[in-house]
C-alpha cells in the first residue's frame, strides 16, 4: 500500500472507533463525568476541607490533576480492550489481518481511537472540575505531551490485554486487580512525601506515580518525582508496549484460529 492508501485505512479505523464510543456515549463518556463529580464532592469538598493544604495547595486543587489523569488512563485502556476483543470475538479481526493493511496501521488506528476517548473524557472531567475549584495551568506544553503519552501507553496496554483475553471476563481482570490498585497507590490522593522512605521507594516501581506527578507538575507546578525521569519512564514503557503489541500482531499469536 502506498502512503495515501495507508492514510485512508488509518482514518477508516479511527472513524470506526470514534463512532463506536460516541454512539454509546451514555456508557463511555457520561459515567466518568458522574464518577469524578462524586470524587470532587467527597474527597475535595467534604474530606478535603478537614485535611487542609497538601503540597502548598488546597486538597481540592491537589487531587484534581490526579483525578483527570485517572479518567484518561481508565478510558484509553477500556476503549481498546473492549473494541479489539469484540473484533477478535466475532472474528472480524481475521479479515483485517489478511487485508493489505500494514499491522502498524491497524495498531495505530486502535491506539488513536483509545487515546481520542481518553482526551475527550479529560476535557469533560476538566470542565466538571471548574464547578468545584479554579483550574490553573502551570505549563501547557507538559500538560499536552503527558496527556498524549499517557493515553497512548494505556491504549497499548488495553490492546495487549485484549489479545490475551479468552472471554469477556478476562478483559475485566487486569483493570480490577492490576490497574485500579496501581491508580489508587500512584499518588492521586496523597503526596509521596507523606510515605515512609521505604514505601516511597517502593512506590517508584509504580508507573502511575510518574504519570500522575508529571501531569500535576503541568497543572500546579509541583511534583514528587523529577520531570525528566517521569518523561523518560513513560516514554520507555510506551516504546516497549508498542514493540510488544506489534510483535503480537506480526506473529498472529492468539489472533488467528
Amino acid at each position: 500500500m502506498n502512503w495515501r492508501e495507508q492514510y485512508t485505512a488509518l482514518m477508516t479505523l479511527l472513524r470506526k472507533e470514534i463512532r463506536r464510543y460516541l454512539r454509546i456515549w451514555t456508557q463511555t463518556l457520561l459515567p466518568s463525568a458522574i464518577t469524578m463529580s462524586l470524587y470532587f464532592v467527597i474527597f475535595g469538598s467534604l474530606i478535603g476541607s478537614r485535611i487542609g493544604e497538601m503540597g502548598g495547595f488546597t486538597y481540592m486543587e491537589f487531587v484534581v490533576p490526579g483525578l483527570i489523569m485517572m479518567a484518561i488512563v481508565t478510558n484509553s485502556y477500556s476503549n481498546v480492550v473492549s473494541s479489539f476483543f469484540g473484533s477478535k470475538f466475532n472474528h472480524s479481526v481475521e479479515e483485517l489481518l489478511v487485508s493489505p493493511t500494514p499491522n502498524y496501521i491497524i495498531l495505530l488506528g486502535y491506539v488513536l481511537g483509545g487515546a481520542s476517548r481518553g482526551l475527550l473524557v479529560a476535557i469533560v472531567v476538566s470542565l466538571v472540575s471548574l464547578f468545584f475549584t479554579h483550574l490553573q495551568i502551570h505549563n501547557l506544553f507538559v500538560v499536552v505531551v503527558i496527556v498524549l503519552m499517557t493515553s497512548t501507553l494505556f491504549a497499548l496496554a488495553g490492546f495487549i490485554n485484549a489479545v490475551y483475553a479468552n472471554n469477556f471476563d478476562d478483559i475485566s481482570i487486569v483493570p480490577t486487580f492490576v490497574l485500579t490498585p496501581l491508580i489508587y497507590l500512584g499518588g492521586v490522593f496523597y503526596s509521596m512525601e507523606l510515605l515512609p522512605t521505604f514505601w516511597a521507594n517502593v512506590s517508584k516501581l509504580n508507573p502511575l506515580v510518574y504519570v500522575v506527578n508529571a501531569f500535576r507538575y503541568g497543572v500546579l507546578g509541583v511534583s514528587d518525582v523529577s520531570l525528566t525521569i517521569a518523561f523518560g519512564m513513560i516514554a520507555l514503557f510506551t516504546v516497549l508496549a508498542w514493540c510488544y503489541s506489534l510483535h503480537l500482531l506480526n506473529t498472529g499469536k492468539r489472533l488467528r484460529q
